[in-house]
C-alpha cells in the first residue's frame, strides 16, 4: 500500500466515522425527545502496543494478533495509540505507540509516555521495547530503570493497568556482532525485575518473545521480523493477552484452583526461597499472592519467590493463593514454615523446616528438613523447639530426639550430620496430643 493510498483510506475512514457519529447523535436526540434513553454500552478494553519500529513500522504482528482475538470472540477490544495503522494487507485496528528508532531510556528520560497515555487511556499495555537501547550498548540495569519509570507512569494514568512486557526478539545485525549477547543479557534480568514491580491490581507479566525466534529465518535484516517472524510474535502475545480478556459480554466469576506443592527451596540468614505448582483457571491465572505470617508480601507472576530482608534465626510461615485478571482469588494453599539461618561468623549455620505429614486428631507424623544455606560444610546439627500444648514425641527416625518436658531436642544421627553447602537432610517423628496442635518455632544450630 502506497503512502498516498493509505492517506486516502484513512481520510475516507475518518469521514465515515464522522458521518456515523452525526447519525448516532441525531438518533440519541430523537429518543431523548420521546422520553426514551438509549442503553449505555460497556466500554471496550483498550490495549496499547508500545515500543519501537518492531511494534510500529509496520508491526504487522499487531494485525495478526487483532484478528486472532476477533476470531476467538474477543470483540469488546480497542487497540489504542497516537500513531495510525500501517499497511499490512488485512483489515485491523492498527492504532499503536510503536515509534521507529525510539530508545526506551529516552522515552523515560524525556517523559514522553504520559502524553500518549492521557490521549488514549489504555487498560492493557503490550511493551516490546529496548532493541535500540541494546544496539546503543546501554546497560540492562539502565533499561530496567526505564521500564520501572514507564510502569509508574502507566499506573499514574490507571492504577489497575495490566502490563505485558516482552523478553525481546533476538537481533544479529551485521553492524553489531555484540548485539546478540546483549539481548540475552537483557532478557535474563527481565523476569526478576517484573516480579519485583508486579502488584495485585497491576500485574506485570513477562512474555517470552525470544525463545524459538531465529534471526536467520524470522527477520529480513537481523532485527525486524519478516512474515514468519510476525506470526511467531502474534502467537506469543495471544495467550497471555487472552488471559486478561473476557470473551463477549460474559463475566468471569470463577476463582482459580488452589496452588499446590508449596515448599521451601532455600534459605539464608536473611531470605527464604519458595516454589509451588501452578494453579489452573477457566480463563487464565494472572499471578500469585505470597503471604508471610498472614500478611501479603509480594504478588509474583510466576511460581517461585524469594523473600528477602528477613531477620536471622527467625521462623516464618508462608502460604500462597492464585488470582486471575478478573480479580478472582483462590483459597490459600497449605502453609510451610521456614527458619532463617544462624551464622556464627565462621560460615556455619543451618535452618529447619517443619511439615506435618499426617494428622489423625490425637496424633500426627511430621518431617523436619535441615538445610545448610552457607558456603561451608556442616558436620553436625541440632534442632530444638518448645511445644505450645501437651504434644509428646512418641517415636523418631533419622535423629536422636529427647523431650524432658515441653522442650524438644533433636540431634543428627551418625550418618546424616554432614551437610554440604546448599544441601539438605531430614528426620521424622510421631507425636500424640489432645485438643489441638500448632506448628512450633524451630531453631537449628550447626557444628
Amino acid at each position: 500500500m502506497t503512502p498516498d493510498r493509505a492517506t486516502y483510506e484513512r481520510g475516507t475512514a475518518l469521514r465515515s466515522k464522522h458521518a456515523l457519529g452525526a447519525i448516532l447523535a441525531t438518533l440519541v436526540l430523537a429518543l431523548t425527545m420521546l422520553g426514551m434513553h438509549p442503553a449505555t454500552a460497556a466500554e471496550p478494553v483498550r490495549i496499547m502496543p508500545l515500543g519501537d519500529s518492531i511494534t510500529g513500522s509496520p508491526g504487522c504482528w499487531r494485525a495478526l494478533l487483532w484478528n486472532q482475538l476477533v476470531d476467538a470472540g474477543y470483540t469488546d477490544i480497542d487497540f489504542v495509540g497516537t500513531l495510525p495503522a500501517q499497511g499490512c494487507g488485512v483489515a485491523y485496528d492498527g492504532d499503536n505507540e510503536g515509534h521507529g528508532g525510539a530508545l526506551v531510556t529516552n522515552v523515560a528520560d524525556q517523559n514522553q509516555l504520559p502524553t500518549w497515555l492521557s490521549a488514549t487511556n489504555p487498560d492493557i499495555v503490550l511493551m516490546h521495547f529496548g532493541t535500540n537501547d541494546v544496539w546503543s550498548n546501554i546497560a540492562p540495569d539502565r533499561i530496567l530503570a526505564a521500564y520501572s519509570k514507564l510502569v509508574s507512569q502507566m499506573r499514574a494514568n490507571n492504577p489497575n493497568m495490566k502490563i505485558l512486557v516482552a523478553q525481546i526478539i533476538p537481533m544479529s545485525p551485521s553492524t553489531c556482532p555484540e548485539c546478540a549477547q546483549r539481548v540475552i543479557d537483557l532478557n535474563a534480568v527481565i523476569p526478576a525485575w517484573a516480579e519485583s514491580v508486579s502488584t495485585v491490581d497491576s500485574p506485570v507479566i513477562v512474555v517470552d518473545q525470544w525463545t524459538g525466534f531465529d534471526t536467520a529465518t524470522d527477520t529480513g535484516d537481523g532485527v525486524h521480523p519478516n512474515d514468519s517472524g510476525i506470526v511467531k510474535m502474534a502467537d506469543r502475545w495471544y495467550p497471555p493477552l487472552a488471559d486478561l480478556l473476557t470473551p463477549g459480554d460474559s463475566a468471569d466469576t470463577t476463582a482459580p484452583s488452589v496452588p499446590s506443592g508449596l515448599k521451601v527451596t532455600g534459605t539464608t540468614s536473611s531470605s527464604v526461597s519458595l516454589s509451588w505448582s501452578a494453579a489452573t483457571d477457566n480463563v487464565g491465572v494472572a499471578g500469585y499472592d505470597v503471604f508471610r505470617d498472614g500478611v501479603l508480601v509480594r504478588s509474583p507472576s510466576g511460581t517461585s519467590y524469594t523473600d528477602t530482608g528477613l531477620s536471622a534465626a527467625t521462623t516464618y510461615t508462608y502460604a500462597v493463593r492464585a488470582r486471575d485478571a478478573a480479580g478472582n482469588v483462590s483459597a490459600l494453599s497449605d502453609s510451610v514454615t521456614a527458619g532463617t539461618a544462624v551464622d556464627d561468623g565462621s560460615g556455619n549455620g543451618c535452618t529447619a523446616e517443619y511439615r506435618v505429614d499426617n494428622d489423625w486428631g490425637s496424633g500426627f507424623t511430621a518431617t523436619v528438613t535441615v538445610t545448610n544455606p552457607t558456603s561451608s560444610t556442616i558436620n553436625g546439627w541440632t534442632v530444638t523447639w518448645t511445644w505450645a500444648g501437651d504434644e509428646k514425641v512418641t517415636g523418631a527416625w533419622n535423629a536422636t530426639v529427647s523431650q524432658p518436658a515441653q522442650e524438644v531436642t533433636a540431634t543428627n544421627a551418625a550418618y546424616n550430620g554432614t551437610v554440604a553447602p546448599g544441601a539438605s537432610t531430614s528426620f521424622g517423628f510421631q507425636a500424640s496430643y489432645t485438643g489441638s496442635t500448632t506448628a512450633p518455632t524451630l531453631s537449628c544450630t550447626a557444628s
